[in-house]
């Protein structure tokens, strides 16, 4: 097991307007979840967010928008924002996730300090009709090809959890595998009741063993990161998932759901011996 454990914090700088019809996101309008929605968050609030992910050990921080990809507005957006959190925290490595996006959008953004971008394949391409109707999997693969080739770091990953079979996880692993990614973060369902699936069936056991799975699949990835549904998934036994094969993790509150305070993360790792990285 990695002693060093990757931090990273996520920021919803843009929340609730997808136009999609993903089955296991609130923040598509068609299913009117009850979250908080906005267009753009204030520069100044996503400044002080970044700074208090630095002071609490994070080195990614995520800006993510909730649309299906990059128009020309959202690509100013977040370039905007990257070049005013660097000013103020220059220590993090900032990384995008806005969809799809072509390689000239990404060169964009690599322009404006972006290092990394995460978008995730979500699940097999068979199954992922199941949950998605309003675009392919092939142009979540072919987001992820566009990434590399614009000399980003690509991260990507998947959820458990959303109704899958074990072959469908061991496709999307194989899947993830082949785009050769720096960073793999596995996400289980945190269930909303106003979306169509079921709830996360899976035990606390399966879910350690799918992270060692992951692991296993995809050797050369420099980290394992646990990410959305954290929290709910593995409760009490959140520790287990380093002896699994994880070797960073989300802190901070995700997307439209809290996760738990940054200070108990912290106090995790420290009972367990493990340091926090301080460099990628």
């Amino acid at each position: 097991m990695n002693q060093e454990i990757f931090l990273c914090s996520i920021c919803n700088i843009n929340s609730g307007t997808c136009l999609e019809d993903c089955k296991f996101c609130s923040q598509s309008v068609r299913y009117k979840a009850d979250i908080e929605r906005y267009k753009q968050k204030e520069i100044a609030l996503i400044e002080q967010e970044a700074i208090n992910a630095r002071d609490n050990g994070a080195l990614g921080f995520c800006l993510v928008t909730a649309d299906k990809g990059l128009n020309d507005k959202t690509l100013k957006f977040v370039c905007d924002v990257a070049e005013a959190v660097t000013k103020v925290a220059p220590e993090l490595r900032l990384i995008a996730c806005n969809g799809t996006a072509t390689l000239a959008q990404l060169l964009t953004l690599k322009s404006a300090g972006i290092k990394a971008y995460n978008h995730n394949l979500e699940t097999s391409e068979q199954f992922y009709k199941e949950i998605c109707t309003t675009h392919p999997w092939s142009e979540r693969y072919e987001t992820c090809q566009n990434v590399n080739k614009a000399g980003l770091t690509l991260i990507t990953g998947g959820i458990f959890g959303l109704g899958e079979t074990q072959a469908d996880r061991v496709s999307m692993l194989e899947s993830l595998a082949s785009l050769n990614p720096t960073s793999v973060p596995i996400n289980f369902y945190h269930h909303n009741v106003a979306l169509e699936l079921e709830p996360n069936s899976l035990t606390v056991d399966e879910a350690l063993a799918l992270i060692k799975l992951t692991r296993e699949s995809i050797p050369n990835t420099q980290r394992i990161m646990v990410a959305g549904g954290r929290e709910l998934m593995f409760g009490e036994r959140q520790n287990e998932i380093f002896d699994a094969g994880a070797n960073s993790i989300v802190i901070g509150n995700y997307l439209t759901t809290a996760g738990r305070e940054m200070h108990k993360d912290l106090e995790m790792l420290k009972s367990l011996n493990l340091q926090v990285a301080k460099k990628v």
